[in-house]
């Protein structure tokens, strides 16, 4: 297609081996990353930029080609069974969906794409042969990493191997640009893999506003007749896959202390999950509803599904807080959204959870994950009204910083300069 008047790519090549945008976020390996691939791409096409996305097919009623928004289609490349694999099972499938990758650019004509950009590990590995091959740039974002999550396992979570780190050192000395998504990321990403300063641009993502928002469909009673939930009950809010990074059995741990110290909490007190096993904790999946038993909470917490966004928003400004208790957060999407609906955050400092909340302003910034700090946390910010109602106010203006479009805007400039410096001669960049 050709770069466009502005230098930015007319046609993108955009990698998500492990999870389809197509998927659920909350169910299996579909979290965040989807969200972000979903919302960039389209909005670059809205900017008149086309995105193809690559994904391993994981179901024979697919088609090959799917039109998920008009300027963006999803190719569900076959690699390896539908069935039966897991995240870790795919570097073994790499050969199979690069093939499929390749095989697709091989019918176009030359120059089809313009520019590849990358998304997680394993797409990075296929992107770093596909750029290649077409002699295009490759922007890559990690959204994870291996030694920052190694750095900080849950106690009984298993480290990321060996294979996955290596993995992981090969696309940053690959890629033509990293993009990050704080501040935090980009260091981690200088001093942990050792990738060029100059190449590593901090682009935070984005919140729809358009559905995050607190007054919408009649703001927090509207929310709370919907999901029958009566107006006087404090509801503590967690979303997110069910893995030991997410740490919800810490907020377990924690609200069973908190009405041991405050029984009388117990009577209007609704811990309510959203999300399915993920990771490790598909080996048990029924491990979160045993632990609220045992810890004689079970009447107090409630387990739902993944909900589409509609559903996630009447939740967010249902809920008196939301708790982010996690190990890890490259970002922590889910605390900025429930900011937009004017809802409080209580999360772990750690990761982007530091930039995604400002502590004592829109939310608690938690050190550690003992359940006694946590439940301290949750009663002190229960029993006052007051402050989660300011914190409520700081929390949409804070989140009205992270628009998808700003996201987008950035992103676009950096694939400018990424395609202006592959096409620029070696000479011209060694003497300047």
């Amino acid at each position: 297609m050709g770069l466009r008047p502005d230098g930015t790519p007319g046609r993108v090549a955009m990698l998500s081996v492990h999870t389809s945008p197509l998927e659920q976020p909350g169910t299996g390996d579909a979290g965040g990353l989807n969200v972000y691939v979903v919302e960039t791409a389209k909005r670059l096409a809205e900017r008149g930029t086309e995105v193809e996305i690559f994904t391993r097919a994981t179901s024979g009623d697919l088609p090959p080609v799917t039109e998920m928004l008009p300027g963006v289609l999803v190719r569900n490349v076959v690699a390896g069974p539908y069935d039966g694999l897991s995240k870790d099972d795919l570097p073994g499938q790499l050969c199979a969906f690069s093939a499929g990758v390749l095989r697709t650019e091989a019918r176009r004509t030359a120059g089809w794409y313009d520019l590849i950009h990358s998304h997680y590990w394993l797409s990075g590995q296929v992107g770093w042969l596909a750029a290649e091959r077409w002699n295009v740039p490759l922007l890559h974002t990690m959204h994870t990493m291996a030694k920052v999550k190694n750095l900080s396992l849950a106690a009984d979570d298993k480290p990321e191997p060996a294979g996955r780190v290596i993995g992981e050192e090969q696309v940053v000395a690959a890629a033509d640009g990293l993009i990050a998504n704080t501040d935090l990321e980009a260091r981690d990403l200088i001093s942990l893999y050792g990738a060029d300063p100059d190449l590593v641009s901090v682009i935070p993502p984005g919140v729809d506003l358009s559905t995050f928002g607190p007054h919408a469909n009649g703001g927090r009673s509207g929310a709370r007749q919907r999901l029958g939930l009566a107006a006087k009950t404090d509801v503590i809010l967690f979303v997110g896959r069910i893995q030991p990074l997410k740490a919800p059995d810490v907020l377990l741990k924690a609200v069973a202390e908190l009405v041991v110290r405050n029984p009388q909490r117990r009577e209007n007190l609704l811990v309510a999950v959203l999300g399915g096993p993920s990771g490790s904790g598909l080996e048990r999946p029924e491990e979160l509803q045993k632990l609220a038993v045992e810890l004689g909470i079970g009447d107090l917490v409630q387990f739902h599904p993944p909900a589409d966004r509609a559903v996630l928003a009447d939740w967010y400004r249902a809920a008196d807080l939301l708790a982010m208790p996690s190990h890890s957060e490259s970002f922590g999407l889910v605390a900025v959204e429930a900011q937009a609906c004017g809802t409080p955050v209580v999360a772990a400092r750690v990761g982007g959870l530091a930039s995604a909340v400002r502590d004592g302003r829109t939310g608690l910034l938690i050190t550690g994950h003992e359940p006694a700090h946590w439940a301290s946390a949750l009663d002190d910010l229960l029993g006052a009204p007051l402050v989660r109602e300011r914190m409520g106010r700081a929390a949409v203006r804070h989140a009205n910083g992270f628009g998808w479009d700003h996201t987008v805007d950035a992103t676009l400039a950096t694939y400018a300069a990424a395609c202006a410096a592959h096409r620029r001669p070696k000479w011209v960049v060694a003497a300047g």
